[in-house]
């Protein structure tokens, strides 16, 4: 059964760092992997995706240049690096996986969630 295991977020201030870390399970093949993010009243939203294989990685305009989205060497654990962080950034951060090895750019794509890690950016 594939999984999906959240960790890191929390509380910063503005301008401040914060990992997330999502390490996949049950997975046999190739995939993507995005990161998304739900503030109160808005829709979820894509950050970030990255395939497996290494084909593809991609940074929403509102966060390039601040977020990292990277790979561990055995591409069963993804990490999303967040510097210069800002008030805007606050949400419920949520991995998701596309079980295709292209980051398909919906978020209706994605099949399988974790359980969301809050991060709450403070001015």
């Amino acid at each position: 059964q594939p999984q999906l295991k959240e960790s890191g977020g929390g509380s910063v201030q503005s301008g401040g760092s914060l990992r997330l870390s999502c390490t996949t399970s049950g997975f046999t093949k190739d995939y993507a992997i995005g990161w998304f993010r739900q503030a109160p009243g808005n829709e979820r939203e894509e950050v970030s995706c990255i395939t497996t294989s290494g084909t593809t990685s991609n940074l929403a305009p509102s966060v390039k240049g601040r977020f990292t989205i990277s790979t561990d060497t055995t591409k069963t654990t993804v990490y999303l690096q967040m510097n210069s962080l800002q008030p805007e950034d606050t949400g419920v951060y949520y991995c998701g996986v596309f079980g295709q090895n292209y980051c398909p750019g919906r978020v209706l794509y994605f099949d399988y969630w974790g359980q969301g890690k809050q991060v709450t950016v403070s001015s």
